[in-house]
């Protein structure tokens, strides 16, 4: 049974709750003391890129991982794109596959194998923090400025896998969301390493001319942080009347779509879901459900494009 996060991890400052849970936190830092001390291989015959995240949830990994590969392809280069295999991840799977070539296999290491087996030049890990075997060329972590570190405290206190300091190992931090946003946010991080590439991206709507601001929509999403995308379709002018929101990755259920599209239904709604919730519904209820696409924005794509080649 999946379940949603804890609605505290996203307050700017810790609760009564997360002080209680705070000794817990102190297992992950030992788990993540001893983890840093494996030794990690380096395959000299591929450039690795890491997109990963330190905030549990939706940080915008998998798209920034897509449009990586877009930029690197675009310069000629062969890349693809790695991920680990999870039964409960097929939508996130397919994403990729609509978009670019993906290797997805059980144990990382074996995917890299097959990616220079296949010649490619670049190999970019989806998640790849996860992976403690592998020493990578370039390590990008990703943020969205709405939840940034959420309450600061590492879990199960608070939504980081590890402090926030540890931004000094990487190379690249992302933060999404509106740029105006992000002053705060720019400052904290150059207090802790001053030397990292910071990137500021946002999401942009490519399809909205299929839908209508005059019509009522319900809204449903089972994602990292579904109030982003609901805030995404407000900020466009969409009237939201009812949001259903589930766990990430969730399976939807015949049960599930219908009682949605019967609320729309009744209230005159169309219902509107993420391309990466749409990806997961496998009925003909689908039918009667629209998808909004959101295209990732790079400002300074010139910057990232050096850098990625250069490391």
């Amino acid at each position: 049974m999946k379940l949603n996060k804890p609605g505290f991890w996203d307050y700017k400052k810790p609760n009564f709750i997360a002080y209680i849970l705070l000794p817990l936190t102190f297992f992950v830092l030992v788990g993540n003391f001893f983890t840093k001390k494996f030794s990690k291989k380096k395959n000299d015959k591929i450039k690795t890129i890491c997109v990963g995240n330190i905030y549990i949830g939706g940080t915008g990994k998998t798209p920034l991982s897509i449009k990586i590969n877009n930029l690197l392809k675009i310069q000629g280069l062969r890349s693809t794109i790695i991920k680990k295999f999870y039964n409960d991840q097929s939508d996130e799977q397919n994403l990729i596959k609509n978009y670019t070539n993906l290797i997805c296999k059980k144990n990382r290491s074996d995917a890299l194998n097959d990616a220079v087996n296949q010649n490619f030049e670049f190999a970019i890990f989806d998640d790849g923090l996860q992976e403690k075997s592998i020493s990578y060329n370039l390590k990008i972590v990703c943020f969205t400025n709405s939840q940034w570190k959420g309450n600061g405290f590492i879990i199960p206190a608070g939504p980081l896998r590890e402090k926030i300091e540890s931004l000094k190992n990487f190379d690249v931090v992302v933060i999404n969301g509106d740029p105006k946003k992000n002053q705060d946010i720019l400052n904290e991080i150059k207090q802790i390493n001053n030397n990292i590439n910071i990137f500021e991206t946002f999401y942009k709507p490519s399809n909205l001319k299929e839908f209508d601001n005059n019509v009522d929509y319900v809204a449903f999403a089972g994602i990292g942080n579904s109030e982003n995308f609901y805030n995404t379709m407000i900020e466009n002018k969409l009237k939201v009347i009812k949001k259903f929101s589930f766990p990430d990755h969730y399976t939807y259920s015949n049960n599930d779509l219908t009682k949605i599209l019967n609320y729309a239904k009744n209230n005159n709604a169309k219902v509107i879901t993420t391309e990466k919730d749409y990806l997961r519904l496998n009925t003909n209820l689908a039918q009667d459900i629209k998808y909004l696409k959101l295209d990732l924005v790079i400002p300074d794509e010139k910057r990232l494009i050096n850098i990625l080649i250069k490391k």
